[in-house]
């Protein structure tokens, strides 16, 4: 099993990333928010797109951690942070920035129209594949709208 190991520190890195954790799920027991050293996490069980076109019927989720650093703020919209068992699925990570510096708004798009919203110095993010990892006969779909 070959381990992700990711960084992002700008919109392309980030993009990278976010093809990554793609469909990715997680409760809300698994966020994390530490003021005081700036640092947001969520520990959660990404599906291995790198891998998925390899098989045919069985697929891969693996553990792993997305990990933001220089976050002052953190918002959420479209569930309850108080429901920790309830299940999120991570569509994709997007960057507003604010002006002409490298501040603004990392946005994690979760189904259900619900959304993270996080106040950035700059885009410093990192995912790395914890090591737990199993198969799954289930690949997401995407329909076309």
């Amino acid at each position: 099993m070959n381990t992700l190991k990711l960084m992002a520190l700008d919109t392309e890195d980030l993009e990278i990333v976010s093809a990554h954790v793609q469909d990715a799920v997680f409760k809300v027991s698994d966020i994390a928010f530490n003021a005081r050293s700036g640092q947001f996490s969520i520990e959660l069980n990404r599906f291995v797109w790198e891998s998925a076109e390899e098989r045919s019927k069985v697929y891969e989720r693996r553990r792993a951690v997305l990990l933001f650093k220089r976050v002052s703020a953190v918002r959420s919209i479209g569930f309850d942070r108080r429901d920790i068992d309830k299940v999120l699925s991570l569509l994709a990570l997007r960057f507003e920035q604010n002006g002409e510096g490298p501040d603004g708004k990392l946005e994690l798009l979760l189904s259900a129209d619900a959304t993270i919203a996080l106040d950035v110095e700059c885009i410093e993010a990192q995912l790395a594949d914890t090591g737990a990892a199993w198969e799954t006969g289930f690949k997401p779909r995407h329909p076309a709208a």
